[in-house]
């Protein structure tokens, strides 16, 4: 596995582009920090999509949004976010999307398509 990190001032962009690609990719979001230990929030729910906001006076936050029904919808925020890291195997596809915030919480987006492997990305391998 290869992890990268995504510059703050592209964070806008890439979860746009992030989002656009991965959405409804069946994903599961765990949270690890030093005060709750790990938990897990979300369990192979779709991927609605993942963005960035920040109001005036209110710090950045960036929110996970999981699930395709009221019933089944799920959300995350993650209030003065500090890194992003994108996790890719060495086939170079997306494995996992972790986002670290300033009180040290992490929130770890693992994902996989709800396509077969081999139909991802419009390829079909041979």
């Amino acid at each position: 596995m290869e992890t990268k990190e995504i510059p703050r001032n592209e964070w806008g962009s890439f979860f746009d582009i992030f989002s656009r690609q991965h959405e409804g990719w069946l994903a599961t979001l765990e949270i690890f920090g030093p005060e709750i230990g790990a938990q897990l929030q979300a369990r192979q729910l779709p991927l609605a999509g993942v963005t960035v906001a920040s109001g005036a006076g209110e710090p950045e936050t960036i929110t996970i949004d999981l699930g395709k029904d009221p019933e089944d919808h799920f959300s995350h925020s993650i209030s003065r976010p500090t890194h992003v890291w994108l996790e890719q195997t060495t086939e170079g596809a997306n494995a996992a999307l972790e986002i670290e915030s300033a009180d040290e919480t992490k929130a770890l987006l693992r994902f996989r398509s709800s396509l077969p492997p081999e139909m991802v990305d419009g390829v079909v391998l041979e």
